[in-house]
């Protein structure tokens, strides 16, 4: 098949470092559908490095095993089209290599959630993970021929990046200059189909809630760049004028050993210990909720909330918790600052409040619960919003682009300057996985951080290795 060729269909290629499940974080969430969506016009491939334990009769799916790049080739040669997320470019030379159309997709800004991920971590390590994420996204800028964001404030991030890696140059801006074919609008989405409660996940079975309490839902895991400490002081106002409010965490841990356990997690645990909340009046789901059953949960909630702090991934975060709300229509609570934000004021379809003001966000609780004509223009309204966020508007761009993909107008420019390296450490983690790539990776930790960082790096790599 010739890309461009309108008789013939596209065969896409989707690369993902994420579990294909029963129980799936965000972009494993995400290629599941672009799957769905893009198999009604193009052959369709899911190919992960991590465990696939879902399949389907409308695409395929396989796995590959980290850094064997003999399997990947072969998918990687089938291919017309490749989307990338995360590491796929360092996890496999062929890809990185490839002359196929890549679309680097970029609807988590995941550097700027490596500097709160790992802001407890020795300031070497620290930094360390921040240079391997700004490398890893850097290649894809790079290299790619088109990239997704999920906003607009996204969009305006990746084109500064593009520009500074010069890709926003004469021959890309000739053929569009406003390059909106260069980064496309592609947010996450929610289901065209709308919830179904098969049984009660929370009102009446959580021991503690009631079958006529008021349930708020924090709708995904607790991660170091939210703030849910003061969501859980908020309730400690709460608790005593209105005991029949409650709090629902719907994951707080995260059913992936590769995601560690964060601090924001222990601080807000300790918060709920220091008020005498938990059990009572906040409750931790201490389980992964299965994709297809969040709806028992969702729907037994009365307002979706979500706070974080002011710093640069709220700027230009994309809440996909929050469409889970907009899915199962509840009024939400959040903090301000990011771009649902903005959407929940403008739309009216909740309350938002300032970053760790517990007083204003008690307020906004209890309007959202008990206040029936706040409540009510709230519901009125997302039933609107809601339909704007479906995943087949939100992935149209994609579709149409992959129905006939076209390389970068500056691809010949891409490829040269994607042979000419880059600094010390990225030049290390770009090697090809082996004996002379943990050579030059443990002189590089012993220099930053000595014996200790060594060890701790071996002791992750080990576990990985054994869990594969």
């Amino acid at each position: 098949m010739t890309p461009g060729t309108a008789a013939a269909r596209t065969r896409v290629l989707i690369i993902t470092g994420d579990l294909i499940g029963e129980r799936m974080a965000g972009p494993a969430i995400r290629v599941w559908h672009m799957a769905e969506a893009l198999s009604a016009a193009c052959d369709v491939r899911i190919v992960s490095w991590n465990r696939i334990e879902r399949s389907s009769d409308r695409f395929e799916t396989a796995h590959v095993r980290e850094a064997d790049d003999r399997r990947m080739r072969d998918h990687e040669q089938w291919a017309d089209v490749i989307i990338v997320q995360g590491t796929s470019f360092r996890t496999f030379p062929s890809v990185a290599q490839t002359q196929k159309i890549v679309v680097a997709d970029l609807y988590d800004p995941f550097q700027l959630e490596q500097l709160e991920m790992n802001k407890y971590a020795p300031a070497a390590e620290w930094a360390d993970e921040v240079t391997k994420a700004v490398s890893l996204l850097n290649e894809q800028l790079s290299r790619a021929d088109s990239f997704l964001c999920a906003s607009e404030a996204q969009r305006d991030l990746w084109l500064g990046g593009l520009s500074s890696m010069g890709r926003l140059n004469p021959t890309t801006y000739a053929v569009d200059p406003t390059f909106e074919s260069l980064v496309r609008l592609v947010p996450f989405g929610l289901s065209d189909d709308p919830p179904v409660q098969r049984r009660h996940g929370i009102k009446g079975t959580v021991p503690g809630i009631g079958a006529d309490d008021k349930v708020l839902i924090w709708g995904g895991g607790i991660y170091n760049w939210f703030d849910p400490a003061t969501l859980v002081e908020a309730m400690g106002l709460l608790a005593h004028e209105h005991p029949e409010i409650k709090l629902f965490f719907l994951s707080a841990r995260h059913f992936n050993p590769d995601i560690p356990e964060m601090q924001a997690l222990t601080d807000t645990v300790a918060t709920a210990e220091r008020l005498d909340l938990i059990d009572r009046t906040v409750f931790f789901n201490d389980t992964w909720v299965d994709y297809e059953r969040r709806a028992d949960y969702l729907l037994d909630a009365d307002v979706g909330v979500s706070t974080h702090v002011l710093h640069a991934e709220t700027r230009f975060a994309f809440r996909t918790r929050i469409l889970d709300y907009l899915w199962a229509q509840l009024p939400i609570v959040a903090t301000d600052g990011d771009s649902f934000a903005t959407l929940i004021r403008e739309r009216g379809i909740g309350r938002v409040v300032p970053p760790r003001d517990a007083p204003a966000l008690a307020s906004a609780i209890v309007e959202m619960v008990s206040d029936g004509s706040a409540r009510e223009a709230a519901l009125r309204s997302l039933q609107t919003v809601r339909e704007e966020f479906t995943w087949s508007r939100a992935l149209a761009p994609l579709i149409e682009f992959c129905i006939d993909p076209r390389p970068a107008p500056d691809r010949e420019l891409v490829l040269r300057r994607v042979a000419a390296g880059g600094t010390s450490f990225e030049k290390i983690l770009a090697m090809p996985r082996g004996l002379r790539r943990d050579v030059a990776l443990l002189r590089h930790y012993w220099k930053q951080g000595g014996p200790a960082l060594v060890r701790s790096k071996m002791l992750t790599r080990r576990e990985r290795l054994q869990r594969d």
